[in-house]
C-alpha cells in the first residue's frame, strides 16, 4: 500500500525533461537556467516550458540559455536573446505592449460586456409591465379556483 501511494506521488510530480548532460556545475547558474527556461514556450508543444518539454527543439533552447548564462549573459539578456532568435511566441506571458493589448484586455471586456448583458436582461424584465387578464383568462382562472 504504501508502495503505491509513493509510486503514484512521484507520478504526479512536475515532470521535468532536462538531461543529466545538460546540467550546469553551478547551482546558482542552473537554478536561474530553470527559473528562465519556466518562462519559455516550447515551440513544438506550445502549451509546454522548455524545461518540461521533450522536444529536440526544446533541448536546444536549453542548450542556449545555458550557454548565454555561462558567458555571463543576465537573466534579462539570456530572454531578450531567445525572443530576437524566435520571436515574442517563445515567451509564456506575453508582453504587456500596444500590440498585445487586445490579448491582455479581451479577458476584462468580456467580463464587461457579459456583465452589461445581464444588467439589461434585469432591467428588461423588470420595466416589462404586466399585461392584465382577458375576459376569458380570468373565467378560466376562476374556474380552476373553485375546482379546488
Amino acid at each position: 500500500m504504501t508502495f503505491a501511494v509513493l509510486a503514484t506521488l512521484a507520478l504526479a510530480a512536475p515532470a521535468h525533461a532536462v538531461q543529466p548532460d545538460e546540467v550546469l556545475k553551478d547551482p546558482v547558474l542552473e537554478h536561474r537556467a530553470r527559473e528562465i527556461s519556466a518562462e519559455l514556450r516550447c515551440l513544438v508543444c506550445q502549451n509546454q516550458s522548455i524545461d518540461d518539454s521533450d522536444a529536440p527543439l526544446a533541448k536546444d533552447l536549453r542548450l542556449i540559455v545555458r550557454e548565454r548564462l555561462v558567458k555571463g549573459d543576465g537573466d534579462r539578456a539570456v530572454l531578450d536573446y531567445v525572443v530576437d532568435r524566435y520571436g515574442e511566441f517563445v515567451l509564456l506571458r506575453p508582453v504587456f505592449a500596444l500590440h498585445t493589448l487586445l490579448l491582455w484586455l479581451t479577458p476584462v471586456l468580456a467580463v464587461l460586456l457579459g456583465g452589461f448583458g445581464i444588467w439589461r436582461l434585469a432591467r428588461r424584465r423588470s420595466a416589462a409591465p404586466a399585461r392584465a387578464l382577458t375576459a376569458a383568462e380570468e373565467a378560466e382562472v376562476a374556474a380552476l379556483l373553485r375546482r379546488e
